[in-house]
This record gives structure tokens, sequence and C-alpha cells, in this order.
């Protein structure tokens, strides 16, 4: 979640936010924004650099609430409508999608009156988090999802509490939604998708590579380590792998945590 106004102000905040390459695709950029015009303007930054913009009306962190940013933004329809309104404006192109991301309302006729209000403007598809933003580990309502994919034409993504092929399955079947979306459960396991029940070593391998040659910043290389890692290591092993602070301690240490499982 890219914080648009910003992105739009500073090319250090550019930078640092994105990054990509010829082979980062499809991809999507997810931006938060609280008006129309900073979302279309940051969406135009990057249109010649992915396949698609989504606005993010799901985050239920107080923070962004209270700048205008993430759940707070289901109970503006009109705002929202006025999103996708402009950035269609600006980049008309058919095969870009512009795309948001909600919770549902308690009043759920409410969650299935705005998706229609945002599809009728022109959006490509739509994921839903089954959870109202005051719920936290309260179970994900799949009759919710389900009667919003039933209400709108566009593509419908589940989202929430899916770390596994069964989970995405099970949902898929109950809510007839076109996709699922996962986010603990795929940095937990990125391998999830391909049928792994946790991380295969092959994978810490890949990510490893992979950053270190195209120089992702140490600490999303570290942050998802520690992800890939945590249900392998004890508590003792995770509090200092989690307080390392350079690569080279990371790399050391990982060296002799894969000899170790291997």
């Amino acid at each position: 979640m890219i914080i648009s106004d910003s992105f739009i102000q500073a090319p250090k905040a550019r930078d640092i936010e994105f990054t990509t390459c010829d082979a980062d695709q499809p991809l999507i950029v997810q931006f938060a924004a609280h008006n129309a015009t900073d979302f279309a303007t940051a969406s135009e930054l990057v249109a010649k650099n992915c396949n698609g913009v989504d606005l993010n009306c799901g985050c239920p962190q107080k923070w962004a609430m209270q700048q205008g940013y993430g759940a707070c933004l289901i109970n503006k329809p009109e705002l929202l409508r006025d999103v996708v309104l402009q950035t269609r404006n600006r980049i008309p192109s058919n095969d870009f999608t512009v795309s948001i991301k909600i919770r549902i309302h308690s009043d759920i006729r409410k969650t299935v009156e705005l998706c229609q209000q945002v599809e009728a403007a022109g959006l490509s598809f739509l994921t839903v988090h089954g959870r109202t933003k005051d719920q936290k580990s309260d179970p994900v309502n799949l009759e919710a999802v389900k009667l919003i994919k039933q209400s709108v034409r566009v593509p419908v993504i589940a989202n929430g509490d899916i770390c596994s092929i069964r989970d995405a399955e099970n949902v898929q079947r109950e809510t007839c939604v076109n996709g699922v979306m996962a986010a603990r459960g795929i940095l937990e396991n990125p391998a999830m998708f391909a049928g792994f029940s946790e991380t295969p070593i092959e994978c810490i391998k890949d990510w490893i590579k992979l950053a270190l040659e195209t120089g992702v910043s140490f600490t999303h290389f570290h942050h998802h380590l520690i992800y890939m890692c945590e249900k392998n290591m004890s508590r003792v092993d995770r509090r200092y792998f989690n307080a390392l602070s350079s690569t080279t301690a990371v790399i050391d240490y990982m060296e002799n945590y894969l000899s170790l499982c291997e």
C-alpha cells in the first residue's frame, strides 16, 4: 500500500516505494488515497510499468483511517466512484485495470450498493475482505462475499484467512468467486499456491538469490525471511534472527540454518 500524496510529491518516495523489472508481470500497484486526484495522478506515474492500479479501502489500522485512508473509504461511495472515473479518464486503455479492495459493512446491503455504484463507474474487478473494519479474529463472512459476487458483474476476489490451497478451494466453492487473495498466508509460505503446506527450502534459497541479484533493501529482504522461517524456528532463534541488522549477518545465519534443514 503506497501513500499516493507522498508518491506524487517526492521522487525519493517513488524510488523507495516502487521498484520493478520486466519480468515482474502481471503487476498491480496498490495505493492509499483520500481523494480522486491524488490516486489518478499516482496511477499515471506508474501506468507504463504495471498492468493496473488498486485503491486500498480495507486497511483497518487507526493511523490510516485517521488520515482518511483504508477502510473508512467504504463509507464514501461518491469518492470511490470519482476515483474510478478520474483514473479511467486519465488512463483510457482497456487493458489497464482499475480496482478496489474493501471490507464489508455491518449492514451488507450498504456494501452491495457501494459495489454496484463503483462497478457502474468502470471498475475492472473487486476484492472483498469478508470482515468489517472492527473485526480482527472473527470468522470471515463468506455469505456476505457470496452475496456481493451475485450482485455485480465484474470479477470478485475473496480475501481473508486464505492460508492453504484447501482454504482457497473451500472459499471458492462456498462463494463462487473468481479468485482468492492471500496476505499473511502467502508471506509465511510463498509456495502456498504451488500446493506446499510450508515454505520449502528451495523457495527460501530462491528469495535470497533474487533479493541479492536485484538489490532488494535490507528491510524487505529480512522481513520476508522472518515470515518464511517463523514456524520452523524456536522462540529464542526467532528473537536472535529478528534482531540481526545487516545483510551479511542474515546471510551467515541463513547458511547455517539451511544446512541444518537439509
